[in-house]
This record gives structure tokens, sequence and C-alpha cells, in this order.
């Protein structure tokens, strides 16, 4: 079990790395192509390549009646990340990219309580340090001012609740649906809803833009790997740790766009950007190694009799 951890905690990180290094491309492809046409075509993309997938593959063929069962769960996903999408979108109108940067990462901090709430699961003592230490190197990293809240910062926050929730009902959802139907409804629900804003809100899309090569390469990458790869991955191991553990290992996504964003347009890491990803990867850290039992003793206000008793791994995972 303990390699099987290790092994959804690399994969899990590697999704992160995947989303942080395709973002400053997404940020260059999104001025000629607008954002919901953007998502439309990619999870539309995506959803193609899954159906593919699953019509061919004479291993594991598309059942229908199957696929048709499961379709609430799809569905229930795709909403919430369409919602936590076109709220980050427009929350972006009205704040900062550093304060939509580091309030859509509050989700970090939600997912422990909503993991409780919605599968009574609760976070140990170590993950919540580490949940504090990440949200601080986050804070750090968007480097804002929040005294002063806007429409904008709202929205964000909202759009932090959804990514939150999708996380956790994917853990939810993932004992009870096959991976690839689940990110096959999923991708379609987000490309549709996506599909339906871009035509109601955004400018019609001229065939031009499908001349630019970054656009051509930002939807192949995106498609390929930043969303069918991304999400099976995180669908299929999610069931080998916890919601919690997960958000942790994706709050490392902002350190891999800067490291992007040097590699792409030799943009500096600053003191900020540093020290913010130390805080963060310390946080993965301090989850990952139980602390001794006098520091849980003491935060726990257990008495030196009864130090034994004290739980010293992570919470248990969703499905062995």
């Amino acid at each position: 079990m303990a390699g099987n951890r290790w092994v959804a905690n690399s994969i899990l990180l590697s999704v992160a790395m995947v989303w942080g290094l395709t973002f400053v491309i997404i940020q260059d492809a999104i001025v000629t192509l607008p954002p919901f046409a953007f998502n439309g075509l990619r999870f539309g993309f995506a959803a193609l390549l899954l159906w593919l997938y699953l019509q061919f593959n004479p291993a594991k063929p598309l059942q229908l009646k199957k696929l048709t069962g499961q379709l609430k769960y799809g569905l229930i996903l795709g909403i919430l990340l369409f919602a936590g999408y076109a709220l980050q979108t427009y929350g972006l109108l009205y704040t900062t990219s550093g304060k939509s940067g580091f309030i859509t990462g509050l989700s970090v901090a939600l997912v422990p309580f909503l993991t409780f709430i919605i599968l009574g699961h609760r976070a140990k003592l170590q993950s919540l340090f580490g949940t504090m230490l990440a949200v601080a190197g986050l804070y750090i990293m968007a480097f804002s001012d929040l005294s002063a809240i806007n429409l904008g910062d709202v929205l964000t926050f909202i759009c932090a609740i959804c990514f939150g929730l999708q996380l956790v009902y994917t853990a939810k959802y993932t004992t009870k649906a096959d991976t690839a139907n689940l990110v096959l409804i999923q991708c379609l629900t987000v490309g549709v809803l996506s599909g339906i804003s871009s035509i109601l809100f955004e400018p019609a899309i001229e065939a031009a833009v499908f001349s630019s090569s970054i656009v051509i390469m930002s939807l192949l990458i995106t498609s390929l790997l930043a969303t069918v790869f991304a999400f099976i991955a995180q669908t299929h191991y999610i069931k080998y740790t916890t919601p919690a553990h997960v958000a942790l290992i994706f709050a490392t996504e902002p350190i891999f766009a800067v490291i992007g964003d040097f590699a792409w347009n030799g943009a500096l890491l600053g003191p900020a950007a540093i020290t913010g990803s130390a805080f963060i990867l310390a946080g993965m850290v301090l989850a990952e190694v139980p602390l001794p039992r006098p520091i849980l003793a003491f935060f726990t206000r257990n008495t030196e009799a009864n130090i034994a008793e004290i739980p010293i791994e992570d919470e248990p995972p969703i499905q062995k």
C-alpha cells in the first residue's frame, strides 16, 4: 500500500507540473482565442480522444449502458469544473492576477473541511500544518494586498470552492464509476458548456485564428497532457490517497508555472517566488512525514499516558 501511495503522489505531482508548465502557453493562446472558446475546444477535443480510445479499445470496449448509468457523476464533476474556470476567468476582469492566484489556491485550505463535510474524513494534524504552510507560500508568491475585497475576489473565492468540491467529489465518485467514463463525461460537459458560453458571451472566432502555431500547439498540449492525462491520473490515483493530500500536491502548480515562465519568457525568479515555493514544498514534506508524538500530544492536549494511542499516520485513503 505504501508503494501505491508513493506512485500516486509521483503521478499527481506530474499532473501539477503539467498544469503549471502549460499555464504560460495558455496565457499566450487566449490572447488570440478567447477563454471560453479555448476551453470548449480543449475539453471537446479531449472528450473526442477519450471516446475514440474507448470505442476502439478491444480490451475495454465502450459500453453505452454503463456510460449512461454513470452520467450523473460526470455531469456533476463537469459542472463544478466549468464553474471554476468560468468564475476564475470573470474574476480576473475585476481583480489582479496575483490575488486571483492566491484566492484560487485557497482550495488547498478548503479541501480538508469539504472532505470532512462530504466524506466524513478528518484530516490529521500534520496535514493541516502542511496546508497552512502551503497557503502561506501561495500568499507570498502572489504578493497580494488583500485589504480591499472586490467583486473579482468574491467570484474567485467561489471558484476555489468549486475546484475544491470537484476534487472531493472525484474522490467520492471514483469508487462508483469507471475512471475513463467519468473523465469522458466530465470533459464533454465542460466542452459543451464552454462552447455555449463562447457563443453567448464572446465574439465569433475567425478562421485565421487556427493558423496560429501557438493556438494549435496549446490546444494539442492541453488536450492531451493537461486534460486527458491529468484528469485520468487525478481520477484514478486519488483512491490511493486523500483529497486533502491531493490538494496539497496541486498547490505546487504555481511553482511549475514560475519555472515555465522562466523557460518560456526568460522571467527571473524573484525572492517572493523562491520563498513561496520553499513554503509550499515544506508543507508537502510536513504532510508526508509523521510528527513526533510529543508534538502531537501537545497540540491535541493528550496526556503522556495516552501518547502511544495518538495516530501518526495520515487519514485513510478513499480506497485501498
